[in-house]
């Protein structure tokens, strides 16, 4: 029987609002140009601290960015999302097989596990896997190797699912196997790139791979 780890933005749910919210509510406090929403959801998937960098041009100011992103974020923003439609029958589908099922996000755990519960999603997850505030396990390599470690799975079982590159590399260098999905924030030719094993454009198609 496969174990399944699902990434939570852009996977799970749709976290647009509240995520390209929040920084540029930090943008706008720095004294920054403020792109659109549109024009932020590159920032969704990927550790939030580089995209801050990117976006302010210093670690300082990148530091300076996360902490006023997470005063928005940690009130509001995290509850602006919206699980995708159906998600909820498809993760019923794949509990219903006994299907041994995590989240695994690189987003704080303390914010990850907040927003599975508002939802209604926790009841199908045995463990919401996250990183911690200060940094720690933000890279999917090392999120990944602590949930396998963590949940005592073994890799070749393992499946996981996301929308971005991170999430394919995530896996392949711990020996899972990696799907991706095209309703979130990734592109096929992104997640083709980074080496996904399968791409499901919709999630009721995970099924056939997941359970079939």
């Amino acid at each position: 029987m496969q174990t399944i780890y699902f990434d939570l933005d852009g996977t799970l749910t749709d976290p647009k609002p509240g995520i390209t919210g929040s920084i540029q509510y930090a943008l706008k406090k720095l004294g920054m140009a403020v792109p659109s929403q549109d024009e932020l959801t590159w920032c969704i998937g990927p550790p939030l601290h580089a995209s801050l960098k990117a976006l302010t041009g210093t670690e300082a100011l990148a530091d300076q960015a996360l902490l006023l992103y997470r005063e928005r974020f940690s009130e509001v923003g995290l509850f602006e999302n919206t699980p995708y439609p159906g998600i909820h029958d498809t993760l019923a589908a794949v509990a219903a097989t006994g299907t041994r099922m995590f989240v695994a996000t690189s987003k704080p755990a303390v914010y990850a596990t907040r927003i599975i519960d508002h939802f209604g999603l926790k009841s199908y997850f045995e463990r919401v896997f996250g990183s911690e505030l200060d940094g720690t396990r933000v890279d999917k390599r090392d999120l990944l190797r602590y949930a396998l470690d963590e949940a005592r799975v073994d890799a070749g079982s393992a499946v996981m699912i996301g929308d971005r590159s991170h999430d394919v590399v995530g896996a392949r260098t711990n020996g899972m196997t990696a799907i991706g999905v095209l309703y979130g924030y990734g592109s096929e030719a992104e997640l083709r790139d980074a080496g996904a094993h399968h791409i499901c454009a919709a999630h009721p198609e995970l099924l056939g791979h997941c359970v079939g």
